[in-house]
């Protein structure tokens, strides 16, 4: 009898189930569908079936997935076949595996098979079975984690949030400084055809495969592995390469390249100065898997502070940030994954938003190296929740303290402006290209109530812990004060100058006199010293009850050197006056700014019809910019990158080339375009165009 319904053949009506569980962008070719919700396989017997319908009783479906597939453990689970999706509940629907013939003919049943909400994901072969006897292959299919069921440890009930958080592969990652923030557009390909073996290959190094089912153990072990690799993989910035090693080690178009090169050696790998895409491709693999994320940027962010609200910055007699003993320093932005998910497990109101934290691996057990922490957790300094929420709490709440380095080797504290922590936190908007800020998110309000009562909970849990409990900087009172203020621009164009001004106050009845230095440091994103630019040393005479403004013009050609590629200029200033050991400090931070490249095209076009872009950069610099080749990529827009090898643009003029492409894919569509020359690379821009359908006229 099981030899007479032998399968002829099993269709998995692939473009038909991937349609249904939104991942027919990932492929039309192999079943790729979500836990919790039905999907339909059509069997096609060898012979007819009507005498065998006692069959059914003794017909089932295996399920197998893992190295190694156990029924203790789910990896394997046999499906009894119903005979009619009638005969099961709604209760059963979505709470175990099940299968239900929906229609049926003389050699053919179409099954509507449905895996539970909590199933494990990961890639799945399915079997048929007739009394007991010998398993048949049907074939493969991946499961995956479904934010579109209600019961789905993963589920996100607003629509337009699970379009923008896990079907979205056109990302912005927001770079620069707090008062000059600057965008990053970034690939992040969850749908490329391989992207979804590369992430459960990243998985496959977890030996706990029944715990694949549990969106909360799937994000930390992907969490720590992306740490690892980074470890292993990110390259040491370039010095002395060829200029062509250099451009490609420089690339930073996307997520995948990033993968390949972990997973396969065959793809980009990510230098020291652009660390922070790690965030981003954490994110490729998880909206890939099927769980909501996406990148958070956070504009001075205290780090290496051990979970202490004081975080100490040492500075030179002349106002030069000193290269050693920095126990936390602040960085100038710190980029992180968050991914959204229930936590059952705790208490109510920690689910929703989680930050991805990695951090070093304790005795080589590198799948514990990673946190999951509540983003609420962080607002509310709920510290007994997990060791990682002190760090992220002082990450956005810490002061800043700054120590001036005497030439005897002693330190004496400055009396610097106050430097918020935490500013201006910000990801995509959802739906459009705006910048939106998070911050509420994370922190209460500066100097509100609430903020107050969070950090007397903190110090008070934190003294209970016998840890640092310091959240004031020690107090600077002094009968002889002098006040100092910079204002500078916060950018400044590559090869240009900006005007900034000290302003000093003598609030005594006395004249002070003394001495001011003003430096500029290059500094990576991280806070780390890059080089020493120009510094100015100028002697000031204060009258009583005097305020003096000092002004003075930042110029590239001050430099003996230009800053290195992505670094950021660190204005320092610093005041002593002969009669106080006191000296008073302030900083601002400033983005560099490369010439702009524009992008003019319509906002709307239509499928299949041409469409003409015109692409113009205007050279701002006092040196020509020779050797630029444009590329321009867009997802769905250009079949493949396109570059142009364009000559040289000189000082004051503008470059401008025109190309066309043809949209093939309706929807809102990103087009990429990116110039390098002798002057720099990853000079970038982006402009999105809506894609409408063509109307077809009677």
């Amino acid at each position: 009898m099981g030899q007479a319904l032998g399968i002829k053949t099993c269709d998995f009506q692939t473009a038909r189930n991937n349609e249904e569980h939104h991942t027919k962008a990932i492929s039309s070719q192999r079943l790729l569908v979500r836990r919790g919700q039905p999907f339909i396989v059509i069997l096609h017997f060898q012979a007819p079936v009507q005498a065998f319908l006692p069959t059914l009783k003794i017909m089932a479906l295996v399920a197998q997935t893992g190295k190694q597939p156990s029924v203790a453990n789910r990896t394997q689970v046999t499906i009894p076949i119903s005979s009619h999706s009638s005969g099961l509940t709604r209760a059963t629907l979505g709470k175990e595996w099940s299968a239900a013939v929906e229609e049926r003919d003389a050699q053919s049943w179409t099954i509507s098979v449905t895996t539970p909400v909590d199933a494990i994901i990961g890639h799945y072969s399915l079997l048929l079975q007739v009394s007991g006897k010998k398993l048949c292959p049907l074939g493969p299919f991946t499961l995956l984690f479904n934010p579109w069921a209600r019961e789905d440890a993963v589920f996100l009930e607003n629509e337009a949030q699970r379009r923008e958080y896990l079907l979205n592969q056109n990302g912005l990652i927001y770079l620069g400084t707090a008062d000059c923030i600057q965008t990053e557009p970034w690939d992040f390909g969850q749908f490329e055809g391989d992207v979804v073996d590369l992430s459960l290959a990243l998985l496959n190094v977890d030996k706990q495969e029944e715990k694949w089912s549990d969106p909360v153990h799937v994000a930390r072990v992907l969490g720590a592995l992306l740490h690892a690799h980074k470890e292993k993989s990110v390259l040491p910035m370039p010095q002395t390469q060829a200029a062509q090693e250099g451009a490609l080690l420089n690339k930073r178009r996307g997520s995948v390249p990033i993968l390949r090169q972990w997973l396969t050696g065959q793809g980009r790998p990510v230098y020291d100065g652009q660390a922070w895409v790690l965030a981003a491709v954490a994110c490729t693999v998880l909206r890939c898997l099927g769980i909501p994320a996406r990148v958070v940027t956070t504009y001075s962010s205290a780090q290496g502070t051990g979970g202490g609200l004081l975080v100490d910055e040492y500075y030179n007699e002349e106002g030069l940030q000193n290269r050693e003993g920095q126990r936390g320093r602040i960085w100038i932005f710190q980029t992180s994954t968050e991914c959204w998910m229930a936590r059952p497990v705790l208490p109510q109101g920690y689910g929703g938003w989680q930050i991805l934290y990695p951090s070093l691996p304790k005795g080589g057990e590198v799948l514990e190296a990673c946190d999951l922490v509540p983003v609420r957790a962080v607002k509310e300094g709920t510290l007994g929740l997990s060791p990682a929420v002190s760090d992220l709490f002082a990450a956005v709440n810490a002061t800043c303290v700054v120590w001036k380095c005497c030439e005897d080797g002693t330190l004496e504290l400055t009396d610097s402006n106050k430097k918020y922590v935490g500013n201006s936190i910000s990801t995509k908007g959802v739906g459009s290209d705006r910048c939106e800020d998070i911050t509420q998110n994370y922190k209460y309000p500066e100097g509100s109530l609430q903020e107050k009562e969070v950090l007397e909970r903190v110090q008070k849990r934190r003294i209970e812990d016998g840890k640092d409990n310091s959240i004031h900087p020690p107090s600077l009172k002094t009968a002889d004060p002098l006040y100092l203020f910079l204002e500078a621009p916060s950018s400044l164009p590559l090869r240009g100058d900006a005007q900034l001004s000290v302003t000093l106050v003598n609030p005594n009845d006395w004249e002070k006199a003394g001495q001011l230095t003003i430096g500029v440091q290059a500094v990576y994103y991280n806070g780390i010293l890059a080089a020493e630019l120009w510094r100015e040393k100028l002697s000031f005479k204060l009258s009583a009850n005097l305020v003096q403004r000092i002004t003075t013009s930042l110029s590239f050609s001050y430099f003996d050197q230009n800053p290195p590629e992505n670094s950021f200029l660190r204005l320092t200033a610093m005041a002593t006056h002969s009669k106080s050991s006191l000296s008073c400090f302030a900083q601002e931070d400033i983005a560099i700014c490369r010439p702009h490249l524009t992008i003019e095209m319509p906002e709307i076009a239509e499928q299949y019809q041409p469409l003409k872009t015109t692409v113009s950069v205007y050279n701002s610099l006092d040196s020509p910019m020779k050797d630029c080749v444009i590329s321009i990529l867009g997802r769905e827009l250009i079949y493949r990158e396109r570059n142009y090898r364009l000559g040289s643009v000189r000082p004051g003029n503008t470059l401008c080339t025109q190309f066309q492409f043809t949209p093939t894919h309706v929807g809102l569509q990103r087009l990429t375009v990116e110039m390098d020359c002798n002057m720099f690379q990853n000079l970038t821009n982006y402009k999105s165009v809506s894609v409408v359908a063509p109307e077809f006229t009677a």
